[in-house]
């Protein structure tokens, strides 16, 4: 790959994911840590990524708002909260992550009689209009990049509800290191979320298999669903049938 088209491509992929280690980056573009680091650098030098203990953050400077990045992928976006909001029924209690693909099912739940947990800012903006929705909001520490809050002080709230149904986002999966978020705000509370919840479902567009985030949420075997655009390949279709994983491959 040319060098300026390679660094061109990880600007766009810690755009997306937000904080990115460097061994991920290793393993996504498939060259030396040497590499990585020289391009790294041009981009700091360029103002557009920050370095990390371990690996490189956007600049929050030159951060790709959240609309922007809701852009990316829109018809495998769609594809895939359509499939997923069919396992949603009447007088289920569920959590929405704050994912700008999870957020998306709003649109095919709204008109529905549900209980909707959420950490997600626009989520709860969205389902103003709609009086047979109840709201509960997660609040915490307001991650700007992500329009959403983490680190809650409040996770005993929780112990007095019974969530149905979680349907969660992530930046990355992988068999080696589970399901991951790019978020230290964030992985506290999605923790929780799996470890309270009946049923888990995972939203991830087919881009998102074997790769991974800086922190680590829950293992792969932790879920029950996940809901995808496209089959993985054969060792994801394995180790869903070992581990009673269900794979939904909208359409």
């Amino acid at each position: 790959m040319i060098k300026e088209k390679r660094i061109n491509r990880i600007q766009n992929y810690v755009s997306e994911h937000d904080s990115v280690s460097l061994d991920e980056l290793v393993l996504v573009f498939g060259v030396s840590k040497n590499t990585i680091r020289r391009d790294i650098q041009v981009l700091v030098d360029r103002g557009k990524l920050k370095k990390v203990y371990g690996g490189v953050t956007i600049n929050h400077k030159t951060l790709e708002s959240i609309q922007d990045r809701r852009k990316r992928n829109q018809e495998q976006k769609a594809s895939i909260v359509k499939e997923a909001s069919r396992f949603v029924e009447d007088g289920d209690s569920i959590f929405i992550d704050s994912g700008t693909t999870t957020i998306e099912m709003f649109e095919y739940i709204k008109g529905r009689n549900l209980m909707i947990f959420t950490n997600s800012i626009e989520l709860v903006v969205r389902a103003l209009p709609y009086e047979e929705l109840n709201v509960m909001l997660i609040g915490g520490m307001l991650d700007r990049k992500t329009d959403s809050f983490g680190d809650p002080r409040n996770l005993d709230l929780l112990s007095n509800y019974n969530i149905k149904k979680a349907f969660m986002a992530s930046t990355g999966i992988s068999l080696s290191n589970g399901v991951t978020n790019a978020s230290p705000l964030e992985s506290q509370l999605k923790k929780e979320i799996v470890h309270r919840s009946s049923e888990v479902f995972l939203l991830v567009d087919h881009d998102k298999f074997d790769r991974y985030g800086l922190i680590t949420y829950c293992e792969l075997d932790e879920i029950d669903y996940i809901v995808t655009n496209a089959a993985p390949n054969t060792a994801y279709t394995e180790y869903a049938g070992k581990n009673n994983i269900q794979l939904v491959v909208s359409h």
